[in-house]
């Protein structure tokens, strides 16, 4: 299986390189902006057309949820218009194009009951908004398509717009002794990028299509994982909890935004294990 990764040097095309370069029998192809514009139908048909791939991953997204509230035009842009050139461009070659999305498609309103793949979307936010765009055009216009929602993601790349992922913020935060005011009123579940990548490709080695959840297991709250991140690594913090609305970031988050991983669950494919482990595992070396 052939398969092209685009914004593989960000924090989950990383680890997708190397999940692929792992597995036997897969061969993963690394593109990344300027060479593979997503915005620029070129550069797609000219990296992509007629060169053997069974599969193409699209990692790129326009994440910056707060700036996304004032750049409507621009998270639309690569978030749902490029998804859809993506899939018109697989649809011609009969390629299987799987996209990764988010939890922020959700409310949040729906509490203490993890959304499943076939709740109804209702985002929050412009970056919900062009998240649930971009999902609805690829299911329209390319039948062979895989969706991945997955929430709280942390690699070892780090995000390429953010810089660092939340787990070493917190831990530098921390080291230079900063006090740390972080938000306890919205729960996710938190996940590497690392597991999430071997789920992509299992998916795809699978030949199954349509819309997947895939987070580990648990929940827990954005104040409880920094805790547990000090904990594991011994550090004392100034830490205190602050809610969404004291933090006054612009974009509304989902307070409740815990994914179940039926589908996966169904295909035999949830491998994923709980956060707190998972977690543990990625801070060695930390």
């Amino acid at each position: 299986m052939k398969v092209a990764i685009i914004g593989a040097k960000g924090q989950l095309g990383s680890d997708l390189m190397i999940a692929g370069n792992k597995r036997r029998g897969v061969e993963v192809v690394p593109f990344g902006r300027p060479q593979l514009d997503v915005l620029k139908p070129e550069t797609i048909s000219a990296n992509l057309a007629g060169k053997g791939f069974d599969a193409i991953i699209n990692t790129s997204a326009y994440h910056q949820v707060d700036l996304c509230e004032d750049e409507i035009a621009q998270s639309f842009a690569v978030n749902a218009e490029a998804v859809a050139r993506l899939a018109d461009f697989c649809s011609k070659e009969d390629i299987t194009l799987a996209h990764c999305s988010t939890d922020y498609v959700f409310s949040g309103l729906k509490r203490k009951t993890p959304y499943s793949e076939e709740d109804a979307v209702e985002p929050l936010s412009v970056y919900g908004a062009s998240k649930v765009a971009g999902e609805q055009l690829l299911r329209y216009r390319l039948k062979k398509h895989v969706i991945v929602r997955s929430t709280g993601l942390y690699g070892k790349a780090g995000s390429r717009e953010k810089g660092m992922n939340f787990p070493r913020i917190m831990l530098k935060l921390a080291r230079a002794g900063k006090p740390l005011k972080v938000v306890a009123d919205q729960t996710c579940t938190a996940t590497p990028t690392a597991r999430l990548a071997e789920v992509f490709l299992d998916i795809l080695e699978k030949n199954i299509y349509g819309t997947f959840h895939a987070t580990c297991q648990g929940e827990t709250s954005w104040y409880s994982l920094a805790k547990a991140i000090f904990e594991i690594k011994g550090i004392k913090a100034d830490i205190s909890p602050v809610t969404s609305a004291d933090y006054g970031a612009k974009a509304i988050r989902p307070l409740y935004s815990v994914l179940g991983n039926a589908r996966l669950q169904k295909e035999g494919l949830d491998n994923l294990p709980y956060w707190l482990p998972a977690l543990e595992e990625f801070l060695e070396g930390e």
